[in-house]
């Protein structure tokens, strides 16, 4: 069990205690130690309000007011109690009704109505206004920081951990003006309470004193109105106290220093004001029949600060211009690390047209910050490679409603999001409004129809699509056509103390005694170019290390680490248990296994152009065929033979799987031949 100190204790006894307060008499000497405790807690909170520099800084505030007002409440029923039974309510009270006000019934109920005014009208009617209006504010301003928050996360300008806490602190801004809108309303309930317990005692008292005392009015008015007018003050002086409170703390800006500094700092800050008033306080003490000392005294002494200010403002500017001299040297470095910040391309990038801005809306269904979080986390599980953080700006350049993608600072893809539309994909969609555009990913035809219009255009067949799924599934195409780019070699080192925290023989045995992590970083990137996962790389790193024993070949390399993630490649393509392939015929093997020549950018096919030309033909009908019976058909062919044959089909016939009979034939897969590829004098043979 937690152990609860003295201080988790004292707020719950003390609730129990204003509990009791409301039921069980008290003695008068009693009494007097609570109420001077009333006192001196008020003026703590007061004091505590003003050191603080922001609001937050005291966001227990609108639970203390509360416990105070019941505090004060509970004081009040005691003492009304006290005055009704016995006439005496203590020495406090009785000092307050005669001392302070100089025994008089009327000026004491003059100086208690003042107060009340003053709390009511003034304090607390200006603190409710004033905590109304920033808990709206506050609200209203909330999802532009969290925007700002979620763009500094995304571009790395802030960690998790650090978004996290700034997300709380908004949170709890918000809470602690909506808890204060309401709090400055218990202050104007207990100067109304203060007024109707003040006439209670009054009426109570004067009947008590004629009806069971004997007393006549004279005397029931004497005694009963100056212990009412005691009491009265005695609750009333610490309810301005929270009334002044209240109205500090919610007009309390967010600083550096406590008020009283601030205010010294701010009140100084010109001296040809603290000049002038000087000089009219003394004006004005030279007229006639006005009192020439006070004036004097105050104008003298604003003169005096006045020439303090020259004395001060002329020492901060010697020492500034010091440090400005001093500093030169230093303030040169200062600027080139700016201009290489402003320079630093960054890997991923989108850039938005001012009317997209919208699209960044935290806690909105589609919220394009929030989706690109999730792409990020689902192409790691996906690839095994954490995306780096994608920055997201917006360009007066671009044409409205236009977006544009970049990687490493090159635009790779660009298209439309046309406000108030959505994206309808479909054969038959000439029956919508709209205007006709190409899906940006795959090139299917489509039209952004109005957003209104969404239900119709699902009744009519077609696939809607709402303008952020567009950017992001265009997002995720690019991430995925340029993952060996936005692999860093940073990445593959944290990636690399990832593997090495589980299995470190793997990671030991490679590097750097076998391979450099640039040479990992470069069978890394060969993988993602041919779309293979790496998220398997202790396997990776094992086969590597048998592989660079022999050869550190990137091209033998990439080929060891397929090799041990065969079943993985195969699962891909297989449907039902069945992969279905393309072979090649054995004459053409033959002849492109003896055009296979090594260079430094790896095994090319040098053969007849002819042939290759055929033979890309006879590759491209046969897939052809094969998709439009529902089969995705991958080519076969021998290992050392896979490389180059994959590099020359991407190049006419983009990312068509190319596997080897070895990574085949550990699948477990059944393997069906659906064609067979022919060169031209296959063909004419």
């Amino acid at each position: 069990m937690k152990k609860v100190g003295l201080g988790g204790l004292a707020v719950p006894l003390g609730v129990v205690g204003i509990v009791m307060l409301l039921v069980v008499p008290l003695p008068a000497a009693l009494l007097d130690v609570l109420i001077v405790v009333n006192v001196t807690f008020s003026l703590v909170i007061l004091l505590t309000s003003m050191y603080a520099k922001r609001p937050l800084d005291f966001s227990v505030f609108p639970s203390l007011l509360l416990i105070a007002t019941l505090f004060r409440l509970g004081l009040n029923v005691a003492s009304t109690r006290l005055v009704l039974r016995d006439g005496y309510a203590g020495e406090v009270i009785n000092a307050f009704g005669h001392f302070v006000v100089g025994g008089s019934l009327i000026i004491g109920l003059v100086i208690f109505l003042i107060l009340v005014v003053i709390q009511f009208v003034v304090i607390t009617n200006g603190a409710g206004r004033v905590a109304e209006v920033g808990a709206r504010f506050t609200l209203d301003a909330m999802p532009g920081k969290q925007m700002a928050i979620d763009a500094d996360l995304n571009a790395g300008l802030i960690t998790e951990e650090q978004a996290r806490n700034r997300r709380a602190e908004i949170s709890a801004e918000a809470d602690f003006y909506g808890a204060m809108d309401g709090g400055s309303k218990f202050v104007k309930g207990d100067a109304i309470a203060g007024i109707v317990i003040t006439l209670i005692n009054l009426v109570g008292g004067f009947a008590i004193g004629m009806a069971q005392r004997g007393m006549n009015a004279g005397e029931a008015i004497e005694t009963y109105a100056m212990l009412t007018i005691g009491d009265g003050l005695v609750t009333q002086i610490p309810a301005l106290l929270l009334s002044t409170a209240t109205g500090l703390i919610v007009t309390r800006a967010t600083a550096e220093d406590d008020l009283g500094t601030a205010a010294s700092k701010q009140l100084t800050q010109s001296r040809t004001a603290l000049v002038i008033a000087g000089v009219a306080s003394i004006g004005l003490g030279l007229l006639p029949g006005i009192p020439k000392l006070p004036f004097f005294l105050v104008g003298i002494g604003l003169l005096i600060a006045a020439q303090q200010v020259k004395t001060r403002d002329a020492k901060a500017a010697a020492d500034a211009e010091l440090v400005a001299v001093e500093d030169t040297a230093a303030a040169r470095p200062d600027a080139t690390e700016q201009l290489i910040e402003e320079m630093r391309v960054h890997a991923l990038e989108i850039q938005l047209s001012p009317d997209l801005v919208d699209l960044v809306r935290p806690g909105a269904d589609d919220d394009l910050l929030g989706r690109i979080r999730q792409l990020r986390r689902k192409i790691a599980l996906e690839l095994g490679m954490v995306v780096p953080p994608v920055r997201t700006r917006d360009s007066v350049e671009l044409p409205l409603a236009t977006y544009v993608l970049r990687v490493a600072g090159v635009e790779v893809g660009r298209g439309t999001l046309p406000a108030g539309r959505v994206l309808a994909l479909g054969d038959d969609l000439a029956s919508l409004p709209g205007e006709e555009s190409r899906e940006p990913v795959f090139g299917l035809s489509s039209k952004w129809v109005p957003a209104e219009l969404r239900f119709a255009a699902e009744m009519a067949g077609a696939t809607v699509v709402d303008r952020v799924s567009v950017l992001i599934t265009h997002l995720s195409n690019v991430v995925t056509q340029h993952a060996d780019r936005l692999l860093s070699r940073e990445d593959v080192r944290v990636l690399t103390e990832g593997v090495k925290a589980v299995n470190p023989s793997a990671v030991e045995e490679l590097v750097p005694g076998l391979l450099s992590l640039g040479e990992v970083q470069r069978v890394l990137q060969g993988l993602l170019t041919e779309g293979v996962p790496i998220r398997d790389l202790s396997r990776i790193y094992e086969a590597l290390t048998l592989r660079a024993k022999s050869s550190t070949a990137p091209d033998g390399l990439i080929e060891a680490a397929r090799q041990a993630l065969a079943p993985t490649l195969t699962a891909q393509h297989a449907r039902d248990g069945v992969l279905r392939v393309l072979t090649l015929d054995p004459t053409l093997e033959h002849a492109l296994l003896e055009g296979l020549h090594p260079t430094e950018g790896g095994s090319q096919i040098l053969l007849d152009p002819s042939r290759l030309e055929a033979m890309m033909r006879s590759f491209g009908a046969l897939r052809t065929d094969a998709e439009n019976r529902g089969w995705t058909p991958v080519l076969v062919c021998a290992p050392a033979l896979r490389s180059a044959l994959h590099h020359l089909v991407a190049m006419q016939h983009g990312e068509s799987p190319v596997l080897s009979y070895s990574e085949v034939t550990g699948s477990g897969l059944r393997v069906e031949t659906v064609g067979v590829v022919r060169d031209a004098e296959a063909i004419a043979a």
